[in-house]
């Protein structure tokens, strides 16, 4: 999934795999949805973002190692 926000428009947009979307469908007043030909769900875009969400939080991310891989050896 990638996220991409554009602060100019406050616009957030996220991608949900690598299909090329071919219709959009309005869930809600500036919630949109990209589809494929197939009917699967290929983005999200969120108009007006900053009013809707925090922002801050959607764009920071934890990621969480298993530290039990950083001390398995190497052949």
């Amino acid at each position: 999934m990638n996220v991409h926000y554009d602060e100019e428009v406050d616009t957030l947009y996220l991608r949900l795999g690598d299909q090329e979307p071919d219709g959009v469908i309005e869930i809600t007043e500036g919630v949109n949805l990209d589809t494929t030909a197939d009917g699967k769900i290929a983005g999200i875009e969120i108009l007006k973002a900053s009013k809707k969400l925090n922002i801050d939080t959607i764009l920071s991310y934890t990621i969480e190692l298993d530290q039990s891989i950083l001390k398995r050896k190497i052949a």
